[in-house]
């Protein structure tokens, strides 16, 4: 009897257990940041589960989840400039998928979106956009390139449902030798402006010395003309130390008048002196009298 009694709580086992799982295949939850696509036997439907507990028919009903959060992928490219100079960048993008979008974008791509559509986009819009710009272009102008070339992605990719939030060129690497170019112009550049810059002061110092040489000119012009007979009288006086000359000539003797002057300070008389002094070379002021 107790054996009976154990058969018959085995079907009662059988029927919880699959009322649980039946239970638990009829809810389903959608993470936070994400949507549910729902498909019946296979077949997309539009509608769209959001986040939360959700319930649907079990083995009849599925549901896909579509991560909708911002999502990054990282491509590397190699390609050629407008003037066939090799060039390798690398590109970092953000993206996400809008959640309107994600029953269309499962239906058309699938799960592995970023692998059938994203990155193949990504790396023909780069190899587009490079080929415009020259090597040296693609350095100055970087920004431009940068802004054409998501345009160029956001063209793409947009009416598939992807919207692009960052679009970043991490990096441009060149070949060695036109590296070794760039920084041969760059040398030559820093030269000529040096060079320049030397020129310019060296203008500039003659330039001043021309100014200085004209200020000095003036100056001595200046002063010659201020100078007259009075000035010169004027500057003799000033340095006349009071003294007369000793000796004086009437034109043809030249004699020695010191003793005259004493005897006359004396009160005395002085006698003519006895050797007369033999008359020097007429002077320029005689001569000139004389004329």
């Amino acid at each position: 009897m107790k054996e009976v009694k154990k058969f018959r709580f085995i079907p009662i086992l059988l029927a919880v257990i699959l009322a649980v799982f039946l239970l638990l295949s009829s809810v389903t939850t959608i993470p936070a940041g994400h949507t549910g696509v729902v498909t019946t036997f296979g077949k997309v439907s539009s509608t769209v589960l959001g986040e939360g507990l959700h319930f649907k028919l079990p083995f009849i009903t599925n549901v896909v989840k579509i991560d909708n959060r911002v999502l990054k992928t990282e491509v590397s490219s190699s390609s050629a400039s407008k003037d066939l100079q090799t060039v390798n960048s690398t590109i970092a993008l953000n993206y996400r998928i809008g959640r309107a979008n994600s029953a269309s974008i499962y239906q058309n791509i699938g799960t592995d979106f970023e692998n059938v559509l994203i990155n193949p986009a990504i790396q023909e819009c780069v190899k587009s956009v490079t080929a415009q710009f020259t090597a040296e272009e693609l350095i100055t102008e970087r920004q431009k390139v940068g802004d054409l070339m998501r345009e160029a992605l956001a063209e793409k990719i947009g009416p598939y449902g992807f919207d692009i939030e960052v679009f970043n060129i991490t990096s441009f690497e060149f070949s060695e030798e036109f590296n070794a170019a760039i920084e041969a112009k760059q040398t030559a550049q820093q030269n000529a402006l040096k060079a320049e810059q030397d020129l310019a002061r060296i203008k500039v110092e003659a330039q001043q010395q021309i100014e200085q040489a004209r200020a000095e000119a003036e100056s001595y012009r200046l002063k010659n003309q201020e100078i007259t007979q009075e000035t010169l009288a004027m500057e003799w006086i000033n340095k006349w130390d009071g003294k007369l000359p000793s000796v004086a000539s009437d034109g043809s003797m030249m004699f020695d008048i010191s003793d005259i002057i004493a005897a006359a300070g004396s009160g005395k008389s002085a006698s003519a002196p006895s050797t007369p002094v033999a008359p020097s070379a007429p002077s320029a002021a005689s001569a000139a009298a004389g004329e």
